[in-house]
């Protein structure tokens, strides 16, 4: 499958009531991220959050979509995907269906990104199906995604290292202020607890309101690191200092929201092996949002295999899953195609 980014403006071939042709099928191939730590959850200059986040290589959504009378979909999260259709189609008024069939999903509530991505997965494969012109930006706000965090839109985008200037005033989500190139030759070894889930939903929204308040140091603190430390690291490719400042953020984030999740991070499995991965040469460690995924920094591919089989003998039995992944420096992939398969998709 050739897979390419086609511009905003591209319109299909449809009938006059925005009944798609029944030739053609797009698919969205849409980016996993890390969610490195926020900046300032103090808020008093008028801003809330912002949020540092970078696009994986190795975990996608990937969405193919069909016009048919009305919605069915098929796959994992089928139930969250028929709700994003629906409310895509409606938003463009249009009065059709579609056949949805969910290829492959990031994982649920294991702090990777997974509902923003199939969001805007969904969104933006039937708005290309339907030759209707929606940004990725205005799909998020219509679908209620980003309420704290751009940069999983920013990613869907841009991919590579993302920083988002916080949630203001408006009701929309946060503006990417700032996108870098991840270094092709790093790479993370992602640590997965199948068994914990992430805070997410009422549960998310009870958390935010029970934590402590921030205080402005703290905000200035974790402002420095990103902007005078991690940025230019990354720009630079020091692996060393980047991976410092992004341990740093987390510290400092991770002990503010101990209270809520139980610790600096959320599943102790993975608090035990990111222990274990600082200590045997990760340049840097982290959870990424609410957990439960933590990740480990390393310069190589080497490296990050050799700590993998370490990790691995270390925690065998123990319920973890170690992956390494390669940072992604683009956004999501759509493909636009002939439907000679519909019938056996």
């Amino acid at each position: 499958m050739a897979w390419i980014l086609l511009p905003a403006d591209t319109r299909y071939c449809h009938d006059d009531d925005m009944t798609p042709t029944a030739c053609f099928s797009t698919t969205v191939r849409a980016p996993a991220r890390l969610h490195m730590g926020f900046l300032d959850l103090n808020g008093s200059l008028g801003r809330c959050f912002g949020s540092l986040g970078l696009a994986l290589e190795e975990l996608a959504t990937e969405v193919t979509a069909w016009g048919d009378e009305r919605i069915r979909a098929d796959g994992p999260q089928s139930q969250r995907v028929e709700a994003f259709a629906r409310a895509t189609l409606e938003g463009m008024g249009i009065k059709s269906g579609a056949r949805l069939l969910v290829r492959q999903a990031i994982p649920e509530h294991a702090g990777l990104g997974s509902g923003t991505q199939l969001a805007l997965a969904v969104g933006t494969a039937l708005a290309r199906l339907y030759g209707v012109e929606r940004s990725p930006r205005a799909l998020a706000s219509s679908l209620h995604r980003g309420h704290r965090s751009g940069i999983g839109l920013g990613l869907f985008e841009r991919g590579g290292f993302v920083v988002d200037g916080g949630r203001g005033d408006q009701d929309v989500p946060p503006t990417v202020t700032a996108n870098l190139e991840f270094p092709p030759n790093w790479r993370l070894l992602l640590i997965l607890d199948p068994a914990h889930r992430g805070l997410h939903g009422d549960a998310e929204k009870q958390a935010f309101a029970a934590l402590p308040r921030f205080s402005e140091s703290q905000a200035g603190q974790l402002c420095r690191l990103a902007l005078m430390q991690a940025m230019p690291a990354l720009a630079e490719k020091d692996i060393a200092s980047f991976g410092a400042a992004i341990s740093g953020i987390q510290a400092v984030v991770g002990d503010h929201f101990a209270p809520v999740q139980g610790g600096r991070y959320a599943s102790a499995r993975v608090t035990r092996a990111l222990a274990f991965c600082a200590g045997n040469g990760a340049a840097g460690v982290g959870q990424s949002s609410w957990g439960p995924t933590g990740f480990a920094l390393t310069g190589s591919e080497t490296q990050a295999h050799s700590l993998a089989r370490a990790a691995r003998h270390a925690f065998a039995g123990g319920g973890l899953e170690f992956m390494v992944c390669t940072g992604r420096n683009r956004g999501a992939e759509i493909d636009f195609e002939p439907c000679t398969s519909r019938a056996t998709a």
